[in-house]
């Protein structure tokens, strides 16, 4: 079995998908991406949490995740914004609170929400309610989130490559190639 840190590296340099910019920033996505996983192996539900412009990633990551053809077990994860179609009006403290309150009783607290979007987005401040949230908060630099920038020409193909990397990493970890 590898060191996980090892074995990003060389996923990184041999898949011909990825870019040398991964490389660059592993680092920052090292802890961030085991601590996702050491969560989904203790059973903990992913609640996927997207912008209105990234719409279009949150329908690939859900349609991909769990495709038969990966021969691993199904990974839960759920549109947050499905379960919880009145997201968009939720803007207080207070409002949050009770959306977790029920997020808590459903999955027995067992659930961490992954958000994928702009800073300014109505569903930023849900997705920091929780300290364990993954997040890939855009334009924004702060401890525990992937940064990357709204503007960048190729934010959609990083953003691929990302997931990319996050199902290679989950496929490691299920099948004991890599050492959390």
């Amino acid at each position: 079995m590898k060191r996980f840190d090892q074995w990003t590296l060389e996923v990184i340099r041999t898949d011909k998908s990825m870019m040398q910019w991964l490389e660059e920033r592993r680092y920052e996505w090292i802890p961030l991406v085991v601590d996702a996983i050491r969560r989904i192996l203790a059973g903990y539900t992913i609640l996927l949490l997207v912008d209105d412009e990234r719409r279009w990633y949150g329908e690939y990551v859900l349609s991909t995740i769990n495709r038969p053809a990966q021969g691993r077990p199904f990974i839960p994860i759920y549109d947050l914004r499905r379960l919880a179609p009145y997201l968009e009006e939720i803007k207080g403290n207070e409002e949050i609170a009770l959306l977790f309150e029920t997020l808590h009783i459903s999955f027995q607290e067992r659930f961490f929400i992954w958000y994928v979007g702009r800073a300014i987005s109505p569903f930023v401040n849900v997705a920091k309610g929780r300290e364990d949230s993954f997040l890939w908060i855009l334009d924004e630099n702060m401890q525990n989130n992937f940064t990357l920038k709204s503007q960048d020409e190729m934010l959609d193909i990083k953003l691929i490559q990302l997931f990319r990397l996050f199902e290679r990493s989950l496929d490691g970890a299920i099948f004991g190639e890599v050492e959390l």
